[in-house]
């Protein structure tokens, strides 16, 4: 239960005046539901309204706030003309131009003879000063109500600068002293306020500046309030009773002699770290993070064989069926020669086959599964469920993966992934597990080539295709759109489809997207695995775990729009078998300078890590993990490229302070309780009372 201190601002932002219904409605899209989301809602620029200067001294293209007399109006008959009001200062004449329809209220706005003060862009017109709609007009004696400051925020529909403006200030005055949480000598290091003073300070900059100190004590205190939530939840899965798997090996021995390959040094570091974690008696709870293609899929398997070889059951579960059956048919093939079983359960299985599963599961017949969520459904019940693998982690929520872990006792999670993540994501993203890196690609595997070419080449890579498919392989052709948007100018996947269907035959070409029914989807997925499908055009649902080794070229088409998370994980759908393989990024001209760096760095490189550090850098956190739409940020008063120290510092500070007041009983840990709650760290404070 929160504090009651902080309930004003975990208030409904329909308790502030002026924020009715409607409005709340385009608040809630635009930073939340409680005045907290307001006033953590920061602005991205300032105005400095302070320059009052006379039009003999003013600078061109500036922000200026002038007080002048109205000497007329110039009301044009059509609507579609310019109204124009004459004003002078004095030192010189300029024209107040208005382009909207309606005008009826300018007379009355700006009578003639008066004194008026406005403030807005003035530039230069025909050599005639111009000020195109003002931001502010008043009468001279209301000067004081145009803001010398003004706080430049991110809007949405329905909501003005001048209305979100006005709602923070209303918020603001609702944000309760809180008790200070930063250490002492930080503090001073650093030159921070006080978190009120630094959040009022924030929203009313004299000047914009993206690494002021207000906006880095505030930074620090999300990075803190992560950090220490995290931190509380190693320290308390690390009091878990686990259970030690312990068996002579020799499933997994039997296994890597049967592989017609040898483990990498890496894949073999990474299996000794996590069959070491399951023999001993505290809960496993690790990342195995890989690149395309580095093999995560045997060393998972290995650590499932080894629970199952202890007597013990093991789960995979896959984000969409047909990985879940491609790790089936692919696991299968490595324990037949062994003599072990795996299991399959979707939420489509053959009712007969399916209650069977079920059955060898509860029975413990079956001791290595493979699912999707149906293995987390009410039905599912193992006997003695030890290890839980989870694949591509970030598709499945927490609660998703607590619902898994609760099927056993003491059940330890292996979570894999193939987005390569940066340091800092790792410290924040998954900083309360333990981490095996596979940095290195088995022997063997081709490097993919990489070529750029513009889209008024489209017939020429057309024409590559026919090549292609003769000599049997197979293509994907990725597009970011599925139907023609006015407001993009990007070909769609159900026109590109066309396209390429005309030219190579129906039969031949083949489309999936999103918002395709899961059976159609399966059944033009399946079509291209076997084979019957040549080419595949979709969106980036193919964008994680497809594993055909035929297909030998990727097209990515508007390539420029893609992070290179994307690029990179599209990439890596190629260039897994032994076939030379390419892929065509193809750009819509004239490239901006974000287009240029994203594409020369994917023609250049192969390294996720170094791509997933250079597309943290250049569109933040969101889009390296591969959950969030393009310029989505995790964090919403830090940015984890600018704050990469202050990261530091609070990972540093979370440790220590767990270390010297286990459970925040001193005066600092309550106000470090506060922090945690302010945050919505709610969760992790019953584990410190534990």
């Amino acid at each position: 239960m929160r504090p009651i201190v902080l309930y004003p601002v975990f208030s409904q932002l329909t308790a502030l005046d002026g924020i009715g219904f409607k409005t709340y409605a385009f608040y809630k899209k635009l930073c939340g539901e409680t005045i907290k989301d307001l006033i953590f809602h920061l602005p991205v620029n300032a105005i400095d309204r302070s320059k009052k200067v006379s039009l003999s001294n003013a600078e061109e293209n500036k922000i200026h706030t002038l007080s002048v007399k109205v000497l007329g109006h110039n009301k044009p008959a059509k609507t579609s003309r310019p109204y124009v009001i004459a004003a002078t200062d004095g030192t010189d004449t300029m024209n107040i131009t208005y382009f909207s329809t309606s005008r009826d209220y300018l007379p009355e706005l700006y009578p003639v003879g008066a004194e008026i003060v406005i403030s807005g862009l003035l530039e230069k017109y025909n050599g005639q000063w111009t000020m195109l709609h003002p931001d502010y007009a008043v009468p001279k004696n209301k000067e004081n109500e145009i803001p010398m400051h003004e706080p430049v925020y991110p809007l949405s529909y329905g909501l003005t600068g001048k209305m979100v403006r006005k709602s923070i200030e209303k918020a603001l005055v609702r944000v309760p002293e809180l008790p200070e949480w930063i250490d002492e000598h930080l503090m001073k290091q650093k030159g921070w306020s006080s978190w009120k003073d630094a959040l009022v300070n924030a929203h009313t900059p004299t000047e914009f500046c993206e690494t002021d100190k207000d906006r880095r004590r505030l930074a620090y205190d999300e990075l803190l309030a992560d950090q220490l939530g995290l931190a509380i939840i190693r320290t308390h899965n690390k009091t878990l009773n686990g259970r030690k798997f312990v068996t002579s090996g020799d499933a997994v021995e039997r296994l890597k002699k049967s592989l017609l390959f040898s483990l990498t040094e890496s894949q073999e570091t990474a299996v000794n770290e996590i069959i070491s974690e399951l023999e001993s008696d505290k809960r496993m709870s690790r990342l195995l993070q890989g690149d395309v293609g580095s093999g995560k899929t045997i060393v998972a398997l290995i650590a499932m064989l080894h629970v199952a070889d202890s007597g013990s059951q093991a789960a995979l579960m896959a984000p969409t069926e047909i990985l879940a059956k491609q790790h089936f048919e692919t696991l299968s093939k490595f324990l037949e020669p062994i003599g072990y079983e795996i299991g399959l359960i979707t939420g489509k299985g053959k009712s007969n086959n399916r209650q069977e599963t079920i059955e060898d599961i509860k029975t413990g017949k079956l001791r290595m599964v493979i699912g999707t969520h149906a293995l987390f459904q009410s039905d599912i019940v193992f006997d003695d469920l030890g290890l839980a693998v989870i694949d591509e982690q970030h598709k499945f929520g927490v609660q998703q993966r607590v619902q898994l872990s609760n099927k056993g006792k003491g059940v330890n999670i292996l979570s894999m992934t193939a987005t390569p993540i940066p340091r800092t994501l790792l410290l924040t993203a998954f900083g309360d597990m333990a981490v095996s890196r596979l940095s290195e690609k088995p022997k063997g595997r081709q490097k993919i080539e990489t070529s750029l070419m513009n889209s008024s080449r489209i017939a020429e890579i057309a024409e590559a295709l026919k090549r292609k498919i003769q000599d049997g392989s197979q293509v994907y052709w990725v597009c970011p759109l599925i139907e023609e948007s006015e407001a993009l100018d990007l070909n769609a996947a159900k026109d590109r489809a066309g396209y390429l269907k005309n030219i190579f035959g129906k039969d031949v070409v083949g489309l999936v997207y999103g918002k395709m029914k899961s059976e159609e989807k399966d059944s033009i997925m399946s079509d291209f695995v076997s084979g019957k499908i040549k080419i595949l055009v979709a969106t980036t649902v193919i964008e994680v775990g497809v594993n055909v080794p035929n297909a030998t070229l990727m097209v990515v088409e508007h390539a420029e729009r893609f992070g290179l998370a994307q690029l990179h994980q599209l990439r890596g759908r190629v260039g897994r078998g032994e076939k030379k393989s390419h892929c065509i990024l193809i750009y819509q001209a004239p490239l901006g300078i974000m287009g240029k760096a994203r594409l020369k760095m994917m023609k250049e490189n192969e390294d996720g890590f170094l791509i997933a550090e250079e597309d943290l850098r250049l569109r933040g956190a969101g889009e390296v993990l591969g959950t969030r739409q393009s310029g989505a940020r995790y964090f919403r008063l830090a940015d984890l490229e600018r704050d990469k120290d202050l990261l530091d510092i609070a990972n540093s500070d979370a440790k220590n302070i767990l270390a010297q007041d286990p459970k925040l009983e001193s005066e600092r840990g309550k106000a470090l309780k506060m922090l945690l709650y302010l945050f919505e760290k709610d969760a992790t404070v019953p584990l410190i009372r534990s």
